[in-house]
């Protein structure tokens, strides 16, 4: 496994999303500058992506990427700590919850999945795109706010020299990928305290779809909204999801 550390204070776990070329640091490089001072940040490559490969003869989904978060906070010593989670990584954030409640202080999932509903289109798409110029781009104009506003052609440069890293992400979500949302659905009881994070315009894991039913399942939730905002709020409003982060993160942490 892949990991990168650093920072220091109460441990926080970092689990990135499931987009074709993503990799931990590629998705919290900047939230780990933000935060590193305040926490000890743990960001894994989840196996199938980056430099994690799936482990021989076990196949991708919830349970395997919950047990091996649970098994590096174990090996790395953490006994207690929080849960940051976006897209796929939100539902495994909530998964370890479920799992180790006696561990788990906090979680926050953004743009988060766990809840049950039916295969998003943005999703379809995001999962079936190839490595290729066009593919890149349009991963990109899914994650974005604005379908129509303009693609950075050094942003996919980058996204698709990430893409071309990975050649085994196409055996990760086969058609047909409505089991994989199934998969991706927590059922477990989560006690922890939860923060929610979710795009207004998020067409990847829809609002309605994805954080509205949270809210109605989790016994201590809390949820803000971004208005303009797509799938990746991190990246698309940092200083108000790092500031949200650490506010909750320091009361619960």
């Amino acid at each position: 496994m892949r990991v990168q550390v650093l920072g220091s204070g109460p441990p926080v776990l970092l689990l990135h999303g499931s987009g074709p070329g993503t990799t931990a640091w590629g998705a919290w490089q900047s939230l780990c500058e933000a935060l590193a001072g305040r926490f000890a940040l743990v960001a894994p490559d989840q196996a199938g992506f980056g430099g994690t490969p799936l482990p021989p003869g076990r196949p991708p989904g919830r349970a395997l990427w919950t047990e091996r978060a649970i098994a590096l906070m174990d090996l790395l010593g953490h006994e207690r700590y929080a849960v940051v989670g976006h897209s796929m990584g939100g539902a495994v954030a909530l998964s370890v919850a479920a799992e180790r409640p006696d561990a788990v202080r906090a979680v926050v999932g953004i743009g988060c999945m766990g809840a049950p509903m039916p295969l998003p289109d943005g999703l379809d798409r995001l999962w079936a795109a190839r490595a290729t110029r066009d593919g890149a781009r349009e991963v990109l104009g899914l994650i974005a706010a604005d379908p129509r506003a303009p693609v950075d052609e050094a942003a996919v440069d980058a996204r698709l020299a990430a893409m071309r890293g990975q050649p085994g992400y196409a055996d990760l979500f086969p058609p047909p990928r409505a089991r994989w949302v199934e998969d991706l659905t927590v059922s477990g009881a989560v006690t922890a305290p939860v923060l929610l994070v979710h795009g207004a315009r998020d067409r990847i894991v829809p609002l309605r779809e994805g954080a509205l039913p949270l809210v109605e399942r989790l016994p201590d939730v809390r949820l803000h909204v971004l208005g303009g905002c797509g799938h990746s709020a991190h990246a698309e409003q940092p200083a108000t999801v790092h500031r949200l982060l650490a506010d909750f993160l320091e009361r619960h942490a």
